[in-house]
């Protein structure tokens, strides 16, 4: 790879799952990386592995002053960013018989409050880039209301309206916004999960599938996959609120089901 078509990318939540796929998807390509994770082995094994195209930042993007170190430290060696991929983000369910607002507020704080808080620091290095591309890993859950999803659900789909409007406002700038919205994928995240995950794909698949695309020369709003998935949420979207409740309430757990659970 020529150095004019290198990219200089921050990618948060690189430590695991498809963020760490991803990393090594666009360090394979050539590109160089800033990296950043709370945990920072597999970061330190990344730049063993590509020397000359990782740098490190760690730290916790849900912490503002973290991420406005993070910011620093870029602008310091590089001075400037191509690609910023928010991937970073968590999951947790919620039990409306036991509803815990504590509970919200943390998935929404790395969610949507940690990704403003990298936008902010973002946005005057990607203004000296070239090519300037800003993407955020949502969620297909944004699609259609789920049982015990509310957490997860209002934190992506806040996440996705702040940027589908950054994407109009950054416009003249000619900063590109890709919102991405995977289906199920084998990650740490995924695999505490107690029920069934149709058409889920392996990390891999999904970080190869993500990369190609976001490659491209004409860049997508939206990478949503896997596509029949997809195309299943957004026609039981359509339906009229009293049958998608219909729908909905078959799929919540039983009480003693939830009593089982520990």
């Amino acid at each position: 790879m020529t150095q004019d078509n290198q990219r200089s990318i921050w990618l948060t939540g690189a430590s695991s799952g498809i963020g760490l796929a991803l990393a090594e998807q666009l360090l394979t390509a050539g590109h160089r990386l800033a990296l950043t994770a709370r945990t920072l082995g597999p970061l330190e094994m990344l730049d063993e592995r590509y020397p000359k195209q990782v740098l490190l930042a760690p730290g916790d993007i849900t912490d503002s002053e973290q991420v406005m170190e993070i910011g620093e430290r870029i602008a310091q060696v590089w001075g400037s960013l191509d690609t910023v991929i928010l991937n970073a983000g968590t999951c947790e369910y919620v039990d409306c018989t036991r509803f815990d607002a504590k509970l919200i507020e943390r998935v929404v704080r790395t969610n949507l409050l940690a990704s403003s808080y990298c936008v902010q620091e973002a946005l005057p290095l990607l203004r000296l880039g070239k090519d300037p591309h800003l993407v955020s890993v949502c969620s297909s859950v944004t699609f259609l209301p789920l049982t015990r999803a509310e957490a997860y659900g209002a934190s992506k789909a806040g996440l996705r309206y702040l940027f589908q409007a950054l994407r109009i406002d950054l416009a003249h700038e000619g900063i590109d916004v890709t919102i991405v919205s995977p289906g199920f994928v084998d990650t740490p995240l995924t695999a505490s999960n107690d029920f069934p995950m149709p058409m889920r794909w392996t990390v891999d698949k999904a970080a190869r599938h993500i990369a190609d695309r976001l490659l491209r020369k004409n860049r997508p709003l939206e990478i949503a996959f896997p596509a029949p998935f997809i195309f299943a949420l957004r026609l039981l979207a359509l339906l009229p609120a009293r049958l998608q409740l219909a729908l909905g309430k078959r799929m919540v757990r039983p009480p003693a089901m939830e009593k089982d659970i520990p």
